[in-house]
């Protein structure tokens, strides 16, 4: 199971103090105690008194122990992870970890001196050992929540929070604000896997096409070695309403601090007479291409385009003709790591300009990074960009509002369901760039509050962070050689039509599946062999990278349906029967869908190989492809 970098520091926190010799168990460990428990015999009674009138945990704790085991036994034997609010005597907690389905448990305790009475008494150092059982307090942060739920996202469809005992429904109302705020982290979790088939194959349509573009242009490893710790403050700009009322300072200053721009920021400055360092683009639409379609003539000299290697064509294309810098950095998305290009590096958790701009200034290690335009929000006039954006000032302002904390932390302000997310994945992003000693401004001075950002006025920012002129233009980024680039643009058209070849074969193996399919009248014996046959082919369907981008939209949403038919404990054979029916019949639904994506995988590539080949043509390597092909033709 996976986890978060977030959450296995929480598992080692929780490790060490179960290391703490004043919280060892002095009571050892305890043998048989579920055979104790249900069957009456001579049980450890545990039970605590609270301080400060909280009363006893329980009334009888043999009894109801006993009760919520049987419950979980009954209902919940199948679930792989448990979330209890309330650690309760623990001995819950010890019977539970007896079934090896449970594979976690999460608890979150509001009274931490029961917790600390818990611990001293019985050992779970073994279980949180495991990384099985892991305690939070009940307040956790929304970012903790984030990141733990993003680690158990595949649970998402079967999440429940339960009291671990009676005690625990005096504190209701915060049972409530957490099952919430879990709920609403699982549910953004899962956004941030997609489900668009379209979407994905665009990205690789993009990708493939972009490919000699991207092996013959500077690299986001060259970037990172020219630039690393050479600055201290960066202002990154977004294209929100308030971006204007920025703009005349942004111009007096633009010499003494590096400007990252936003792609839908970068005409707007250009205009006003601000040269931005770093232009980035993210997304793979024409549309957001036409961002480029423009000449700012002397404007554009010094300027570097970062962009995602998924970008779409024209925007490289208006870049090109007017003869302006640019690199292609590969997204850490599944086909881009089969192609296997290290030497470029990886764009990661980029759900946005803004984010891309944030993890670029945090690996070149700048000190302060200062935003503004960072509205994520509607205006006072329900405008989402400033007048002078090139698709309109309203041009999001039809997206329902939510409303949300004001910058200031004072009164609210109208965001959308999209935005809201950009914040809080921003938020998860400078909780961690703060461990690493940067400090992050948000001189925005309107739209959103961005929870972990200082917000200090744009005009004291600068006035306290930046120091003389910088040496602009910033030095020249070199791409590697001649020889070196043959070598890769050779592996990528390679690697290309090799993943043509693997679609191919996938296709004829499960069109042969479903060429000779009959469900009816199979015995149940006949349909766990079946079953297990398609979870063999899945597997083996997923270790295949080249084919995975187009197949996760749909295998995210196999997986959490998967879960939820997977727990259901059926009482006959009737529902047996019924169970692995459901399964095998979600399994087939997902390779029909999966079917279908590799064959448009495969026209994909095939039409967007041909930019490598005409690249490899203009280096006379055409006898070369031809071996290629041959070569491959016998895997």
């Amino acid at each position: 199971m996976p986890f978060s970098p977030q959450q296995k520091a929480i598992f080692k926190t929780n490790l060490r103090m179960i290391e703490n010799e004043a919280l060892r168990a002095e009571l050892g460990q305890i043998q048989g105690l579920n055979h104790a428990l249900l069957c009456g015999s001579d049980p450890l009674d545990i039970n605590l008194q609270v301080r400060g009138g909280g009363g006893k945990l329980y009334a009888n704790p043999l009894r109801e122990i006993q009760s919520k085991a049987s419950f979980y036994q009954q209902k919940f034997s199948l679930y792989p992870v448990l979330f209890f609010y309330g650690v309760g005597n623990g001995i819950l907690l010890k019977i539970l970890f007896q079934n090896p389905i449970h594979k976690v448990i999460v608890v979150f305790e509001k009274e931490l001196e029961i917790l600390w009475h818990i611990l001293h008494l019985l050992d779970f150092s073994k279980e949180l050992g495991e990384k099985r059982l892991c305690f939070h307090p009940a307040n956790l942060s929304n970012d903790d929540l984030d990141a733990l739920c993003e680690g158990l996202n595949v649970f998402a469809k079967i999440y429940r929070l339960e009291f671990s005992c009676a005690f625990y429904e005096k504190f209701s109302e915060d049972f409530a604000r957490l099952d919430k705020a879990l709920t609403e982290a699982f549910y953004k979790s899962t956004l941030r896997f997609g489900n668009d088939i379209d979407d994905a194959l665009m990205g690789l349509e993009n990708f493939t096409h972009n490919l000699p573009k991207m092996l013959t242009h500077p690299s986001l490893k060259s970037l990172t070695k020219a630039y690393k710790k050479r600055y201290e403050t960066v202002i990154i700009v977004s294209t929100g309403p308030s971006l204007t009322k920025q703009i005349p300072l942004l111009r007096e200053v633009q010499e003494r601090a590096l400007i990252f721009s936003a792609d839908s920021a970068y005409a707007i400055l250009a205009r006003a007479g601000v040269r931005a360092d770093f232009v980035f683009m993210v997304e793979r639409t024409d549309f957001t291409a036409e961002f480029f379609n423009n000449d700012f003539k002397e404007m554009d000299a010094g300027v570097l385009f970062i962009c995602a290697a998924v970008v779409h064509p024209n925007a490289l294309a208006y870049l090109e003709k007017t003869g302006r810098s640019y690199m292609l950095v590969p997204r850490n998305y599944d086909f881009a790591y089969y192609c296997d290009f290290k030497d470029f590096g990886y764009a990661t958790d980029c759900i946005s300009v803004a984010h891309m701009a944030f993890e670029l200034a945090c690996a070149l290690e700048f000190k302060n990074i200062i935003f503004i335009g960072q509205d994520l929000a509607f205006d006072e006039e329900g405008n989402s960009h400033p007048k002078d954006y090139l698709h309109r000032a309203d041009f999001e302002s039809g997206e329902r509002a939510i409303k949300t904390l004001a910058y200031g932390g004072e009164g609210w302000v109208r965001t959308h369901g999209l935005w809201l997310l950009f914040k809080q994945i921003l938020e998860l992003f400078i909780a961690r760039a703060q461990k690493e000693g940067i400090k992050i401004y948000n001189a925005t001075e309107g739209g959103v509050r961005i929870q972990g950002a200082v917000e200090k006025p744009f005009a004291e920012c600068c006035a306290e962070l930046l120091g003389g002129e910088i040496a602009k233009p910033l030095p020249f980024l070199e791409v590697a050689e001649d020889e070196k680039q043959s070598e890769w643009l050779l592996k990528a058209y390679a690697k290309v039509y090799l993943a043509v070849r693997k679609c191919e074969a996938m296709q004829a193996e499960l069109g042969e599946l479903f060429a000779n399919l009959e469900l009816e009248n199979l015995e149940f014996e006949a349909l766990k062999i079946l079953s297990g046959k398609l979870d063999a082919l899945k597997e083996n369907i997923l270790k295949n990278g080249a084919l995975l981008e187009v197949l996760r939209p749909s295998l995210h949403e196999f997986e959490l349906e998967f879960m939820r038919i997977f727990v259901f404990k059926p009482s006959s054979e009737e529902e047996k029967r019924e169970k692995i029916l459901a399964m095998i019949r979600l399994y087939l639904q997902w390779l029909d869908l999966s079917l279908n994506s590799i064959k448009r995988q495969k026209l994909a590539l095939l039409e967007n190989i041909r930019p490598l080949e005409q690249a490899l043509k203009k280096r006379n390597f055409f006898s070369k492809i031809t071996k290629w092909k041959e070569k491959v033709a016998k895997i």
